[in-house]
C-alpha cells in the first residue's frame, strides 16, 4: 500500500484557537493540539467518533461519507463528519490503508459523572492511542498471514547506519547494523508497514520503500545516548550487555522506535520483548530487483496468488505462515541453522501419521502471539485469553502425542520446540492455563465490558451478585403477591421504568385501598392508574442495580488478575507461541515436500551450485493445477572456483523457450534451500549464497524518472559493484534497450567483469550470439541453450537445457507465432537471410530496396475435400455410408489434384 501521500500536506495544516469556543469545542481543540498534526482526531461523542474542521474534510473525502456543518466558531461554520463507534474498526482500516494516522480521543468518564459536576460540565476525554500503519494489533486491521513491522532507520554523522524494527502485534524487537550497500536489501527484506527516519532522509527512504508509510522524526530523536538510556529504563537493567552488543547507530534506531511507540500508545510503555541485535551477514541478502522479479511473496502485479509463497505454503496457522514469509525474506547463512531446519522437515516427512496429528492439533492453536500482545496492551478481551490458554494446552497435548510415537527421538529443532510448549516444565504457566480454562465460559464475548464471561462456580461472590440480579423477577413476583394479599387488591402489579424504578400500579378505583396505608407511598396519579412505592421496593431497586454493576466490576477484576499473570509470564508465552509456529512450519514444509516431490538439498561451505533435474515450483504448481502437462526439469551446474564446472554460464535460445524460467528456478532453489526447505529437484548441492542478484524482465522506474534501459543499467552497475565470490547472479538480456553494438558491448563487458572480477556464480541469458565465443576465451565460462525444433514449418519449444550455444534465435518464427502478418514475416525472413549471408550488416542492407515487402498472399480457400470432411459426423455413419463416403472423397481428391 502506498501511504505517504496524505502526510505530504498534513503537516502544513492549521486549526483555530479555542477563544470563544463552546466548552465541548474548546476541549476538542485542546486535544487537537495534543495530537500529531499528521493524524486525524477521532473525538468520541456518545455512540459516534466525530471529526471537525480539516480532519472532517479529509476523512469525508477518504471514506466517502457525508460532510456536514455543526454550529459556528469565530464566525465560521464548523465542518463535521462522524463514524459510529460499533463500526469504527472498518473505517479505521480504510483510513490506515489510505495513508492516514488516527488519534483516538476517548471518553474517560460516564456522562452521568460529568453531570454531577454541573449541568454545563463536559465529559472528560483524553487521547488513548494514535493508530498508525506500523502499530496495529487488531485482527480485523491486520493480514493474519503477514507480519506488520514498524522500522526506524538511523544514520549518524559518522556514517554509521542501523535499522531497528518491531512487530507490535507480536512483541518482536530487533536491530541490525548496516553497511551502506546493504540498505536497500535490508529494507526490502523488512518490508515495513511504517518506517521512521530523520527529516532529511524522508524523501530518499520514501523512494526506497514505496509501499511503506514514511514518518519523519526530528534528528534529535536519533541520539545514541538517549536511546541507550531509554532502553535501560524500559527494560529495567543497568546495562544492555546481557541483551547483546549494540552499535551506536543501533541504539539510536532502537531508542527512536521506543520513543515513537510510547507516543502512539499515549505514554504507555511499549510491550515488547528484549531487543535482539542481528549480526550483519546472518542472512542471504536479496536485492530489491531480485525480490520483484522472483515474485517471492508477491507477483509483479502485487498479488499473493501466483507467488512462490503461495505455491509452497502448507501452514495451518497464521503464525506459521508469517514464519515462512520471514525465512523466505531472509534465508539463513548459518549452516547449523539450515541443517537443523532440514532435519525437522525430514523428520515430519518420514513420520506421516505424526505429521497429520500435529497439523490437526495446530489448527486449533489460533494466534497466541498476537492474542498476548493485545492483552498486554489492554486491547485484548476474554476471547483472547481463552484462545491463548487453548493454544498452550494444545502444545502440551503435542508433547503427549510425541511421547506415544514409536519413532526415534525427534531432531534438536523439534525437541526444543516441544520443550518450549511443555506445561509440565512450567508449573506457573500450567497453573495459569488451568485457571483461565476453568474461569472462562466456553464461548466468551469479545469485549470485557460485555460481561458474562466468568464461569459459574469460579467466584462465589460473583455468583451471589448474579443470583440477586437474575432472580429479580422471582423476587418481584413474590412481593407482588404479598402486596396484593395485604391490600386485598388482586389486580395489583409491580412494574419498572427508568424514572420511578420499581413501583406498584393499581387502577384508579382500587387506589383508596393503598392510599395513606403503610408501607405504601403515593408516587404518581395517572388518568386510569395510581402508582405507589414502598421502602422495600426502593431497597430492592438499589440492590439489583448495584448487583449488576458490581458483577461487571468483579468480572473485570478477575480478568485483570488473569491478564496480569499472563503479562508476568509473557516471555514464556512468547517462546511457546514461536515454538508452535516452528512446529507448524516444519510439518507444513514436509507436507509440501511430499506433494511436490521435493528433495533434501545438501547445503555446504563450498562455492558449488549443482542442481539435477530442477523445477520451477510456481510454474510447476500452475501446470499441475490447470492440468496443462508436465514441467520439464533441467540441470544446472556452476562452480565458483571454476574447477568442477563453469563459474558463469551463457544461456541462449529463442524467446518463449524457457530461459527466464530456467534462471528464476535456480535462484528460487537457492532461496528455498537456505530458508531450510526441501527443493524441487532430483538432487541439489548448494554452496552458501551470501547475496542474490537478479535482473530478469524489463521494467521502467517512473517514480525516479528512469527509462527501462536506465533502470537496467543501474541494477547491473549495482551487481558489478557489489557481487562477491559467494554471490549468485542471474541476468537476462542485458543491453537490449539500446543499439545492437552498444548493447553487445555492454553485455560483453559485463560477462568479463562477472567472470574475472566478481568471480561469482552467474547465469547470463542473452540473444547476442557473439557472446557465446567467450566460452572459448574465458577459463570458467560455458554455454548452455534451450532446445527448439522446427517441425512441419512450425517451431516447437522443448524447454530442455542442453550444453553448447543455440544454433539460431528463431526470432522470426516467434514473431509469426505472435500473429505478425504474413507479408511482414516474409519480409523479415528476406532481411534476415541477407544479414546472415554477409559479414557486414550495414552493407548487406545498403542495396535492400525499401518498401519492397511482397504483397500479402491471399488466404488459401479450403478445398472441396476439406469442406466435405468438416460436414461429416463420423459417429453418425453406418458402415455402408462410411464406405461410400471414402470413395466419394477419393474422387474429389483426384479431381482437385
Amino acid at each position: 500500500m502506498s501511504t505517504s501521500a496524505p502526510s505530504d500536506s498534513m503537516m502544513d495544516r492549521t486549526f483555530p484557537d479555542p477563544e470563544g469556543a463552546t466548552p465541548m469545542m474548546a476541549q476538542f481543540l485542546d486535544l487537537r493540539a495534543q495530537a500529531p498534526m499528521d493524524a486525524l482526531l477521532f473525538y468520541r461523542m456518545g455512540d459516534f467518533y466525530e471529526l471537525f474542521f480539516d480532519d472532517a474534510v479529509r476523512a469525508a473525502e477518504a471514506l466517502d461519507i457525508a460532510l456536514t456543518k455543526r454550529g459556528e466558531h469565530q464566525g465560521e461554520k464548523i465542518a463535521m463528519c462522524g463514524v459510529p463507534v460499533h463500526n469504527a474498526q472498518a473505517y479505521l482500516s480504510r483510513l490506515i490503508k489510505a495513508g492516514f494516522k488516527v488519534a483516538v480521543g476517548e471518553q474517560m468518564e460516564d456522562p452521568a459523572e460529568a453531570k454531577r459536576r454541573g449541568s454545563k460540565s463536559v465529559v472528560r476525554r483524553a487521547i488513548t492511542r494514535i493508530v498508525t500503519p506500523g502499530t496495529l494489533t487488531e485482527d480485523d486491521l491486520l493480514d493474519a498471514r503477514q507480519a506488520n513491522r514498524i522500522g526506524a532507520l538511523a544514520r549518524l554523522a559518522t556514517g554509521e547506519m542501523a535499522l531497528a524494527w518491531a512487530d507490535v502485534s507480536e512483541g518482536l524487537f530487533q536491530s541490525i547494523a548496516l553497511p551502506v550497500d546493504a540498505l536497500e536489501a535490508e529494507l526490502a527484506a523488512l518490508n515495513p508497514a511504517e518506517i521512521l527516519v530523520a527529516d532529511e532522509d524522508a524523501k530518499t527512504v520514501s523512494i526506497l520503500c514505496p509501499g511503506s508509510a514514511v514518518t519523519a522524526r526530528a534528528r534529535a530523536k536519533f541520539d545514541p545516548a538517549s536511546g541507550d538510556r531509554r532502553l535501560r529504563q524500559r527494560f529495567e537493567v543497568q546495562t544492555l550487555e546481557s541483551f547483546g552488543d549494540f552499535s551506536k547507530a543501533e541504539l539510536a534506531a532502537l531508542g527512536c522506535l521506543l520513543d515513537y511507540l510510547e507516543l502512539t500508545q499515549a505514554g504507555a510503555p511499549a510491550k515488547l520483548s528484549a531487543p535482539v541485535s542481528i549480526a550483519p551477514g546472518a542472512a542471504m541478502a536479496i536485492d530489491p530487483a531480485a525480490r520483484v522479479s522472483l515474485e517471492i511473496e508477491r507477483t509483479m502485479s502485487g498479488s499473493r496468488k501466483g507467488s512462490l509463497i503461495d505455491a509452497i505454503d502448507e501452514t495451518v496457522t497464521a503464525p506459521g505462515a508469517r514464519l515462512l514469509a520471514e525465512r523466505l525474506a531472509r534465508p539463513a547463512m548459518d549452516l547449523s541453522s539450515i541443517h537443523a531446519r532440514l532435519d525437522a522437515v525430514q523428520f515430519f516427512l518420514d513420520a506421516r501419521n505424526l505429521r497429520e496429528s500435529v497439523r490437526a492439533r495446530l489448527k486449533r492453536a489460533g494466534d497466541p502471539a498476537r492474542a498476548l500482545s493485545r492483552l498486554c496492551l489492554g486491547r485484548g478481551g476474554p476471547r483472547d485469553a481463552l484462545q491463548l490458554a487453548r493454544a498452550l494446552r494444545e502444545g502440551e497435548r503435542l508433547n503427549g502425542d510425541f511421547s506415544q510415537s514409536p519413532l526415534s527421538s525427534p531432531p534438536d529443532a523439534v525437541a526444543r520446540a516441544l520443550e518450549a510448549v511443555s506445561l509440565a516444565a512450567r508449573p506457573d504457566l500450567a497453573a495459569l492455563v488451568h485457571d483461565i480454562e476453568q474461569a472462562m465460559v466456553e464461548e466468551p464475548p469479545l469485549l470485557v465490558r460485555d460481561g458474562g464471561f466468568v464461569q459459574t462456580g469460579w467466584a462465589p461472590d460473583l455468583d451471589e451478585l448474579r443470583k440477586l440480579r437474575d432472580d429479580s423477577r422471582r423476587i418481584v413476583a413474590g412481593l407482588q403477591k404479598t402486596y396484593a394479599d395485604e391490600s386485598g387488591v388482586a389486580a395489583l402489579k409491580v412494574k419498572h421504568n427508568n424514572v420511578l424504578g420499581y413501583f406498584i400500579e393499581v387502577s384508579a378505583k382500587n387506589a383508596d385501598a393503598l392510599m395513606g396505608r403503610e408501607p405504601f407511598i403515593h408516587r404518581q396519579t395517572l388518568a386510569n392508574a395510581v402508582r405507589f412505592s414502598t421502602p422495600e421496593l426502593g431497597e430492592l431497586e438499589a440492590k439489583i442495580a448495584s448487583a449488576g454493576d458490581r458483577a461487571v466490576a468483579l468480572e473485570l477484576e478477575i480478568f485483570e488478575g488473569l491478564r496480569d499473570r499472563l503479562e508476568a509470564l509473557s516471555g514464556q508465552v512468547r517462546d511457546a507461541a514461536r515454538a508452535l509456529a516452528e512446529l507448524d512450519l516444519a510439518s507444513a514444509n514436509a507436507q509440501w515436500a511430499e506433494r511436490a516431490a521435493a528433495t533434501r538439498p545438501v547445503v555446504d561451505d563450498s562455492c558449488v551450485f549443482e542442481i539435477e533435474a530442477g523445477r520451477h515450483p510456481v510454474v510447476e504448481n500452475a501446470l499441475r493445477r490447470n492440468s496443462d502437462g508436465r514441467f520439464t526439469p533441467n540441470t544446472c551446474a556452476l562452480d565458483g572456483a571454476g574447477k568442477a564446472h563453469a563459474r558463469l554460464l551463457l544461456v541462449t535460445g529463442p524467446n518463449m523457450a524457457g530461459k527466464s524460467t530456467f534462471l528464476r528456478q535456480n535462484a528460487l532453489i537457492a532461496i528455498l534451500a537456505q530458508a531450510g526447505l526441501f527443493v524441487p529437484a532430483g538432487s541439489a548441492r548448494i554452496g552458501l549464497v551470501d547475496r542474490l542478484f537478479s535482473r530478469v524482465g524489463a521494467a521502467d522506474d517512473l517514480a525516479r524518472g528512469r527509462s527501462t534501459f536506465m533502470a537496467e543499467m543501474i541494477e547491473t552497475a549495482a551487481i558489478l559493484n557489489q557481487a562477491g565470490p559467494r554471490a549468485l547472479v542471474i541476468l537476462d538480456e542485458i543491453g537490449r534497450g539500446t543499439s545492437t553494438y552498444d548493447g553487445l558491448s555492454i553485455a560483453w563487458a559485463a560477462v568479463e567483469h562477472l567472470h574475472g572480477v566478481n568471480r561469482c556464480r552467474a547465469l547470463f541469458a542473452t540473444h547476442y550470439h557473439e557472446l557465446t565465443r567467450l566460452a572459448d576465451e574465458l577459463e570458467a565460462c560455458g554455454n548452455v541453450s534451450l532446445k527448439a525444433k522446427e517441425w512441419k514449418g512450425e517451431l516447437v519449444f522443448l524447454h530442455e537445457v542442453q550444453p553448447g550455444p543455440a544454433d539460431r534465435s528463431y526470432g522470426v518464427e516467434v514473431a509469426k507465432r505472435a500473429g505478425l502478418p504474413r507479408a511482414a514475416v516474409a519480409r523479415a525472413k528476406e532481411i534476415l537471410k541477407r544479414l546472415e549471408s554477409d559479414d557486414a550488416p550495414a552493407s548487406a542492407l545498403a542495396d535492400l530496396p525499401l518498401f519492397s515487402a511482397a504483397a500479402p498472399e491471399p488466404e488459401a480457400r479450403p478445398s472441396e475435400v476439406e469442406d466435405r470432411l468438416r460436414s461429416i459426423d463420423p459417429d453418425g455413419l453406418t458402415p455402408r455410408e462410411a464406405h461410400e463416403l471414402l470413395y466419394a472423397l477419393k474422387t474429389l481428391a483426384d479431381k482437385s489434384g
